[in-house]
């Protein structure tokens, strides 16, 4: 703690500071007579509106070609290792794929889990041409899937009108395409009611 005369000769020297005009004698007086009010004026600062990132549109995407493969990333062995991250994400999801867990169970969690990476074929189209492709999925969009065949060709599927299968340690699900037309992102959210037969 500061002593008398060190704290006098600190306001005398903030004081001499504060009001450069005044002679001492004044800043005496004032000391003396009155009493010194020290202010502080805390700045406000401008309240910044945080702007949310815009996004690309779907025009700006095709420009830019944000999800084009190029031809020369076209083969099948370039993906195997996605297959196989995809198969260990799924035994983690369902907790092993046990002998005895319950369809039901399974295919609950395969109908919100991330597909990118899974081995599906076709087994039904309206669409004849498309039955027996089999590919690993590359891409999935609302409408359509997009996979790598064995022999390095890159298929667009239309989900519409589409069943496929896909198999894992032995569990085989169907996929019903015509009730699966949603982004991977908001399948993820979405709650699926159990129904009888489907129809293409």
């Amino acid at each position: 703690p500061q002593g008398r005369e060190e704290a006098k000769a600190f306001i005398n020297a903030f004081l001499k500071r504060s009001m450069p005009k005044m002679k001492d004698e004044a800043i005496q007086d004032v000391l003396t007579r009155k009493a010194v009010v020290l202010e502080h004026y805390s700045k406000t600062k401008a309240k910044q509106k945080r702007k949310k990132p815009k996004g690309f549109t779907a025009k700006q995407r095709r420009e830019l070609r944000l999800f084009e493969i190029e031809p020369e990333q076209q083969r099948y062995t370039l993906f195997l290792p996605l297959h196989e991250l995809w198969k260990q994400y799924i035994r983690d999801l369902c907790h092993g794929l046990k002998p005895d867990a319950q369809p039901y169970m399974v295919q609950g969690k395969l109908l919100k889990a991330d597909l990118h990476g899974a081995i599906v074929t076709v087994t039904k189209s309206r669409c004849p041409s498309y039955v027996g492709i089999t590919g690993i999925i590359l891409q999935e969009f609302k409408h359509v899937f997009k996979i790598i065949t064995k022999e390095d060709k890159l298929k667009v599927i239309p989900k519409l009108h589409n069943v496929f299968s896909l198999e894992i340690d032995g569990f085989v699900s169907y996929i019903y395409g015509s009730k699966f037309q949603l982004r991977a992102s908001e399948r993820s959210a979405k709650k699926f009611k159990l129904k009888g037969t489907i129809d293409l």
